[in-house]
């Protein structure tokens, strides 16, 4: 009798231990545009360093074709955060009433993203491009459309953007001739101008006071928020320091280099010359009435918003001290 009760005794601890583990990690399903970016890798890349376990968080990472496909997984509740969002297009959803708020920054500044051409293009600079020339962008609303609609502007010319969606399909339709001007955010590709197979036509750094303007964010859905305000601020903090680590520990490469498939070397390059770690501070929202006048003139807003609407679109946790 009493080792029948020990017996029982001891299930029922180990049934409140394996509950205990399991209650210890909270869960939070990631959508993630731009697969292999340096800039939207701080969730899997602290993932899988154990970083966001240390503050008692599971990621389950969804990778997207974009800004457009990540904003509804948002929105439908399907993840209940989203990576790496055009900043206009999140704000022209929220106005429309998408129960979706902004908890951070993914990028602040353009100086990540770059244009090509295969290197047999006729086209020699992208001040060559015509009106029936295609230039590309991940989806409607992200930041690549912005910024390609941006950068055509400063070299006087037109071209026709055209969705490609991400980073690997574009160069497969540079490469096989669909279209004329591919985008890239380093360091994707850079292996491929490395070797000679595309050349480097126009810069986002060439854009005029985009080194100021939060371009892509980190999401939430509103409800998620509501409900979760404590997770959502752990969650930033181990996204904080994970930025952090990749910056001062070389280890934080190789992790980055597995996960992406990029070689070390070129990742670093990517980060050494194209991404300072002020740019990916989570914590810097900034040059949003630019990026507003920005998305008025696209029309992915009819007009700026309130300073009631910024202060309830943007609810960044504060940063741990």
């Amino acid at each position: 009798m009493n080792r029948k009760l020990g017996i029982g005794s001891a299930l029922a601890a180990a049934a409140m231990l394996v509950a205990s583990n399991a209650a210890a990690s909270d869960l939070l399903k990631v959508a993630s545009g731009g697969h292999g970016n340096w800039d939207s890798s701080p969730c899997e890349v602290g993932n899988r360093a154990g970083i966001f376990k240390k503050h008692g968080i599971d990621l389950d990472i969804l990778y997207t074709a974009g800004s457009g496909e990540t904003l509804q997984a948002v929105i439908s509740g399907a993840a209940d955060i989203g990576i790496a969002l055009g900043t206009g297009s999140v704000m022209g959803a929220y106005v429309k009433g998408a129960p979706i708020r902004v908890i951070g920054a993914v990028t602040t500044g353009a100086n990540d993203v770059y244009w090509y051409v295969r290197s047999n293009s006729p086209l020699k600079r992208i001040d060559d491009a015509k009106a029936q020339t295609t230039i590309a962008y991940s989806s409607s609303g992200s930041s690549t459309f912005v910024l390609a609609q941006e950068i055509l502007k400063v070299h006087h010319v037109n071209a026709t953007p055209t969705r490609t969606g991400g980073p690997a399909g574009t160069l497969t339709q540079v490469m096989s001739g669909q279209i004329d001007i591919g985008y890239a955010t380093a360091p994707f590709a850079l292996k491929q101008v490395g070797e000679g197979q595309i050349r480097v036509v126009a810069h986002g750094g060439e854009i005029p006071g985009a080194d100021d303007q939060t371009v892509r964010v980190i999401t939430v859905n509103a409800k998620k928020l509501a409900a979760n305000r404590d997770l959502i601020a752990r969650f930033m903090r181990a996204y904080a320091e994970t930025v952090d680590w990749m910056y001062s520990d070389p280890k934080a490469l190789e992790v980055y280099s597995a996960y992406s498939k990029v070689p070390v070397g070129i990742a670093k390059q990517g980060m050494t010359e194209f991404y300072s770690q002020k740019m990916l501070d989570p914590y810097r929202i900034s040059g949003l009435d630019q990026v507003m006048a920005d998305s008025i003139k696209l029309k992915l807003l009819k007009s700026a918003l309130t300073t009631d609407q910024i202060t309830d679109l943007f609810q960044v946790p504060r940063p741990s001290k």
